[in-house]
């Protein structure tokens, strides 16, 4: 339905129409212009300044009345005035009542507003034209087979298919609880002549996952005009989004900026955020990243540990590790990792209690101290005398997942292009094996580091056997600490 209403013009409307939209609706535009930047019009649109612009002495360069913000607490307001959306909110039940699904909802109602084909349904509000002016981003969730397969060895191809499955299952859920409903059943889900499809789930996801912002006050939202503004890490972020006392969100260039007519006006979408995640929700890399700055690792625990099934279970964290680059050094974060490398001879245990109401579940101990949350494991970690071994299992364990990586990036080597393949998917994927490759062979030489320094420990060495509580030397014998 969204592909077709921007193939038939229902659904689009020129940029150069949105200030007229934005005027009409009380939004106040400050010396700023919003349109495609003279000389990277490929880029879409951008917030452009009018005149000279001063962040000592300006006044907010973008004002948008709080009702135009597409928050979830908005949504719930329209809903009140709009008994179809209502009636979806309600179907969905929890899904409804998260930002997420009620944004999701709220954005495959309007458009279906607009829809030529559909009849007496929902209320026109102002957000239902400004849809037409949202550009559609080309995400991984867009790429055809041939351009994920580019992503072969990088962190994206596993995050790429992970998402897929979660859309599929969203849009499942989505159609199975509003199939029920007469008017969704008719225009919707018809066999014949339904218009809703599984690329329509994928777009109204692209529109709020590369717009969304944390707004202060808010939370998680869309704000039309403001979400027009471009990227730029650092000092390179010319301006900040923030809210009134009124709840009106601004647009406010940042103290010390100085911008000349003409220049564009950039916002962050998260300064910490690695390349991966750019590509995955705004479907760019910054030109001047220089590193992937974050990378997740998947894990899995050993199929030949005795405690898989029980460790699996518990596992309330994300099932691998962060890499993060910090300056000269990479760092990792990675509950999940303690809880592999320990086993039942160190102090872990598990055992079967029954609930209250009958129920079975697994229940974490270690040393007698009962783990309510598994992520807490290392805390008890650092207070163990083993805590050096516990650390060397981890780095050993961290050291085969990075080789492994790496290793599947020499594999795919560099892709030659193949006619089919865009060019945009082909340079950034380029791009992120590059960085991602780098960060791995940095945080290679880090852990290998780490190792030795630990084999070189008085903990390690008596773990090892290399000398007993005398100080005499022992035999050296293999440990393996996977």
């Amino acid at each position: 339905m969204i592909r077709r209403g921007r193939a038939e013009g229902w659904l689009k409307e020129p940029i150069e129409g949105l200030t007229a939209w934005a005027t009409f609706h009380g939004v106040v535009f400050n010396g700023i212009k919003i349109g495609p930047l003279p000389g990277y019009e490929d880029r879409g649109s951008a917030v452009i300044a009018k005149r000279n612009l001063n962040g000592d002495i300006e006044e907010p360069l973008m004002t948008i009345p709080k009702e135009l913000v597409l928050s979830r607490q908005n949504i719930e307001l329209f809903a009140k005035s709009d008994q179809h959306l209502r009636e979806l909110l309600q179907a969905l039940g929890d899904f409804g009542r998260t930002t997420r699904g009620a944004v999701l909802t709220f954005l495959v109602m309007q458009a279906s507003l607009c829809c030529p084909d559909i009849k007496d349904i929902g209320v026109h509000t102002p957000l239902t034209d400004y849809i037409k002016y949202l550009p559609d981003e080309l995400l991984p969730t867009f790429w055809t087979e041939e351009e994920h397969e580019l992503l072969e060895g990088t962190t994206l191809r596993s995050a790429t298919r992970a998402k897929m499955n979660s859309l599929l299952r969203e849009f499942e859920t989505f159609r199975t609880a509003t199939g029920p409903i007469s008017w969704c059943a008719r225009y919707w889900w018809d066999e014949e002549d339904g218009l809703l499809t599984f690329d329509d789930w994928l777009r109204v996801d692209a529109m709020y996952r590369s717009r969304a912002l944390e707004v202060p006050g808010v939370g998680d939202a869309m704000v039309p005009c403001i979400d027009m503004a471009n990227h730029a890490s650092g000092h390179a972020t010319a301006a900040l989004y923030e809210t009134d006392d009124d709840g009106n969100a601004l647009l406010e260039l940042r103290q010390g900026k100085y911008i000349s007519p003409g220049e564009e006006i950039t916002i962050t979408y998260g300064d910490d955020k690695g390349a991966c995640e750019n590509i995955f929700s705004y479907g760019f890399i910054e030109d001047t990243m220089s590193s992937a700055k974050v990378m997740f690792l998947n894990l899995d625990v050993p199929d030949d540990d005795p405690l898989r099934p029980a460790k699996i279970y518990v596992c309330n964290t994300a099932p691998g590790f962060r890499l993060v680059h910090k300056e000269d050094t990479v760092e990792w974060e990675g509950d999940f990792v303690w809880l592999v490398v320990v086993n039942e001879e160190d102090g872990i245990d598990f055992k079967v209690r029954q609930t209250v109401d009958g129920e079975k579940e697994i229940q974490a101990f270690w040393k007698e101290s009962e783990l309510n949350d598994a992520s807490k494991i290392r805390a008890y970690l650092e207070k163990d005398p083993l805590w050096e071994v516990f650390q060397l299992r981890a780095v050993v364990l961290m050291q085969g997942r990075v080789h492994a990586q790496i290793e599947r990036l020499h594999v795919v080597g560099s892709p030659e292009r193949e006619g089919t393949v865009r060019e945009r998917p082909w340079h950034l994927a380029a791009r992120l094996r590059t960085l991602e490759l780098e960060l791995l062979r940095k945080t290679a030489e880090i852990l290998d580091n780490k190792r030795a320094t630990l084999l070189d420990s008085e903990t390690i060495q008596r773990y090892l056997g290399l000398i007993d509580d005398d100080d005499d030397k022992g035999d050296e014998e293999e440990v393996d600490f996977t």
